[in-house]
């Protein structure tokens, strides 16, 4: 499941080691982990990742159909986490080792910036061949992170975009191997760590106004 580990001023945070879908046990997961590294003093920041094939697969879609009752409340807790993590108070990169899809490929979006595998693995946003429209939420983050043509091709096509071409479409910012990429992640992280304070957080929710009030919404 969800762990923390510190890497001098570098949290990576590994979300977990199967499809890691946003589970409200997850969420909270997740969350615990973030409350722990805001509260840490001095230079910090965080690289998320995850274990083997995937990323992050995105919604728990069969607990939610399980649990309609619930459904609602999950996907509220999952905008508050791409919020967030879009407004955190210190730096945050992805390091997309495997499949990042749907909700998982947004909450990569939300981080500061993402490195990807170039051998394996895709970004993808499937929702128009599951009959899923985007929250409105959803589609003020991507259009916010992405370039307005990446985001319409990503979002009306369901692309998968391998490393390579996810780098030349502008969705993430440096690639590598399955060996290389958390170590160029935590290195990109580390860059940034003496930037974190609340003076970051509060430029970011700034700069994202619109789309933590759609997200919120």
């Amino acid at each position: 499941m969800t762990a923390l580990q510190r890497r001098d001023a570098v949290y990576v945070l590994t979300l977990g080691d199967d499809e890691n879908r946003f589970h409200p046990d997850r969420v909270a997961a997740i969350n615990a982990a973030l409350d722990e590294v805001e509260a840490a003093p001095g230079p910090k920041a965080v690289v998320t990742t995850g274990v083997g094939k995937f990323y992050s697969n995105g919604l728990d879609l069969a607990f939610m159909a399980e649990n309609p009752d619930a459904a609602e409340a999950n996907l509220r807790e999952v905008h508050a986490l791409f919020v967030r993590v879009l407004t955190f108070p210190a730096p945050m990169v992805a390091a997309l080792q495997g499949h990042a899809f749907a909700a998982g490929a947004m909450l990569a979006l939300a981080h500061d910036l993402s490195i990807m595998r170039s051998d394996r693995g895709y970004f993808c946003l499937p929702e128009v061949d599951l009959g899923i429209p985007f929250t409105p939420g959803m589609n003020a983050l991507i259009r916010a992170r992405l370039p307005i043509a990446t985001a319409h091709e990503a979002m009306t096509t369901a692309r998968r975009y391998g490393g390579d071409e996810a780098h030349d479409a502008g969705i993430v910012m440096g690639v590598g191997t399955e060996h290389e990429i958390l170590d160029i992640a935590v290195a990109r992280a580390a860059e940034r760590a003496a930037k974190a304070g609340p003076t970051m957080g509060a430029i970011k929710a700034g700069l994202y106004a619109e789309v933590v009030s759609a997200l919120a919404g």
